[in-house]
Order: structure tokens, then C-alpha cells, then sequence
């Protein structure tokens, strides 16, 4: 039984080969088995059906007769794939299928990279406020100090590498859904130089790297939120002759006694009792700067209002945000039958 390869890429037969083009491409994306969401079964049809509906004269036999006749079978899986359908627009199958053994078709290869690693860190609230540096001390796979990465002994030579025959490069079959090719990889012996040492290094044993301390300075910039990640570039763990991954920092802000944040603001909660809301006050503020102010507060309207002390909240760039104050009323939970008097009084004059 044919297949529907309109239902596979799931568009309409009336439609463009644009459409068709960017069905493709989202699916392709989708199913790639180098994501997480990958299907090699399902790039695998996906790829053929574009390979039809991609190509107009293909189209053309496939609606008419449901088949192509190019090289004698649908699809071309069986005896060589057909690429011509891919080189459309900006789909490139190069970029789609570089995740296969790190290389296209195109011969591209990508660069060796060590591994990412993340980690915790926890500052004050004044700290995520105005910034500040941290100094941590991490174990991770680096460069080895004892031979700089070269993986030898000191003042020993380098001889040819007998797995490539100096080459740094050695040939692989590879097998994939689209049949069996060879790929030219880097030679795992001598991580692509072509020479390995005589006398490896007793710290690393001739890896080149090895897992030790090291200190490391963390710039926290000001206004960071709870929870965001800070990234350092080339502080991951090393590979030998190739490119460190990067450190991924999270970063935890603790809570603050008086202050929490709202964006640009800093929000103070304001108890106030009701003699001060009737008749206003004086509140005595200390920024998170440590800057003692007198704020003045006048007569409430509302039992909930919010003051707005400007300039002495978080820094934007050559700004401030602003401080506000909640105020609220707080009611007393006990009264004396002297306070109960004049409350009475009070109410007589309609409060």
C-alpha cells in the first residue's frame, strides 16, 4: 500500500511548495534524533516525503500515479537517496544531518568541546541589588598544571602516533538511515595532533587534563533576580586540544529582613497604627544603602496606601527605581476601657 505523504507532512494536496517546503522543515526540526524530541523513524519518513512532494516533476508522478519513477522506486531509500529536493531555499541537508557522528555530508566537522557543567551560588539581597564578586573554589576537569595539556612528562619527546600514522585523522564506516558512508574523524589516540608522547605525565597520564581545584572569580552584576543563570565563557571542563565548555552559574538570592523587590522598586511593608493614620507621622527609613531618612507621612484616606520614596531603589544602569512604602493600618487586638471610651467618643462624632 502507497503511502499519503501529503498525511505525513501533514499539508493539504492543494498545497504551495512553499508550504510543502516549511512542513518539511518544521517536522525535519522535530524528528531530528539528535534533539530530544527525535524520531529517527519519523525523520526518516518525513526526509522521504519531502524528497517526493519537494521535487515538482516527482510531485507531479506521484499525484498522477501515486509513485515516482526516478531511478526505478518511491522514495529512493532503498539504493541511494535522493538529496536534489533538499537544496531548497535555506533547507540544507548539511545542517540538518550535522548532528550524525559531528559532520554533514558537506565534510564539515565540528569542534571538540569539553562538557558544561552548572553550579549553585547564594548572595545577600543587597548583593543582587548593587553586585557584587565572588570568589569560588570548584573541582573540575582542567587543563593539567603539571604539563601545561601537553600530556607529557617534562622535557620529554614526541613521537608519530601509530593509530593514524601521524595523520591526526583516521577514516570510519558509519551506518545511518540513509545507508552506509565513510567520515574522516579525528583520531581519539592523539586528540588530532598526529604525535603522542614518549613519557606521558604522571598527573594526568597523558590526558592532557585531569580533575583538580580551582579558584575561580564570579562578577555578579547588579539587579540579577533570584533564580537567573549567570554564564562564563571557557570555564567549563577542558578537553585536550580542543575547546573548554562553559560554567553555568545559578544564582540564589537570599531573603531580606525589611526589603523585597518588585522590578525596579523596592517595596517596604508599613504597619501603621491608627492614631498615626488619622492624624500622619514620621517614618524613619534606612536604605539598603545604609541612608537614614525622615519620611513624612501624611493623614490616610484609605486603610491601604502606597508612598513612593524615589531614587533609592534598584539600579538601572545611570538610574534608580524608587523605594514604596505599604502603608496599612494595623488595628490593635486589645483595648483598654479607657481607649473603649474614647473610641465611643469617637463614634459620636461620626469616625
Amino acid at each position: 500500500m502507497s503511502k499519503d505523504y501529503y498525511q505525513i507532512l501533514d499539508v493539504d494536496k492543494s498545497a504551495s511548495q512553499e508550504d510543502v517546503k516549511k512542513a518539511f522543515r518544521k517536522l525535519a526540526q522535530k524528528y531530528h534524533p539528535d534533539r530530544k524530541t527525535g524520531d529517527e523513524a519519523k525523520f526518516k519518513e518525513v526526509s522521504e516525503a519531502y524528497s517526493v512532494l519537494g521535487n515538482e516533476q516527482k510531485r507531479k508522478e506521484y499525484d498522477s500515479y501515486g509513485r515516482t519513477f526516478a531511478g526505478g522506486q518511491q522514495g529512493g531509500f532503498g539504493g541511494g537517496f535522493d538529496f536534489s529536493g533538499f537544496q531548497q531555499g535555506d533547507i540544507n541537508i548539511d545542517d540538518i544531518l550535522r548532528g550524525f557522528g559531528g559532520a554533514g555530508f558537506g565534510g564539515g566537522q565540528r569542534p571538540r568541546r569539553g562538557r558544561d557543567i552548572s553550579m549553585d551560588a547564594e548572595i545577600t539581597f543587597k548583593e543582587s541589588i548593587f553586585g557584587t564578586e565572588k570568589k569560588i573554589l570548584i573541582a573540575k576537569v582542567s587543563k593539567c598544571s603539571e604539563c601545561d595539556g601537553s600530556g607529557a612528562e617534562k622535557d620529554s619527546e614526541m613521537e608519530t602516533c601509530t593509530a593514524c600514522n601521524g595523520q591526526g585523522k583516521v577514516h570510519e564506516t558509519r551506518n545511518s538511515i540513509f545507508g552506509t558512508f565513510q567520515t574522516v574523524a579525528e583520531c581519539s589516540t592523539c586528540a588530532g595532533v598526529g604525535k603522542v608522547p614518549k613519557k606521558k605525565c604522571k598527573a594526568c597520564a597523558g590526558a592532557g587534563v585531569r580533575k583538580q581545584e580551582e579558584e575561580i572569580n564570579i562578577a555578579i552584576p547588579a539587579g540579577i533576580n533570584d533564580g537567573e543563570m549567570i554564564r562564563m565563557g571557557g570555564l567549563g571542563e577542558a578537553i585536550k586540544n580542543g575547546q573548554a565548555g562553559d560554567l553555568y552559574i545559578k544564582v540564589h538570592v537570599a531573603a531580606h529582613e525589611t526589603f523585597k523587590r518588585s522590578g525596579a522598586n523596592l517595596v517596604v511593608e508599613v504597619p501603621l497604627k491608627l492614631t498615626d493614620a488619622l492624624q500622619g507621622t514620621l517614618y524613619n527609613l534606612t536604605t539598603l544603602d545604609e541612608k537614614k531618612l525622615e519620611v513624612k507621612i501624611t493623614p490616610m484616606k484609605k486603610t491601604e496606601e502606597v508612598l513612593r520614596v524615589k531614587g533609592h531603589g534598584v539600579p538601572q544602569g545611570s538610574v534608580r527605581g524608587d523605594i514604596l512604602l505599604r502603608l496599612t493600618v494595623s488595628l490593635p487586638q486589645k483595648l483598654t476601657s479607657e481607649a473603649k471610651k474614647l473610641v465611643g467618643q469617637l463614634k459620636e462624632h461620626g469616625l
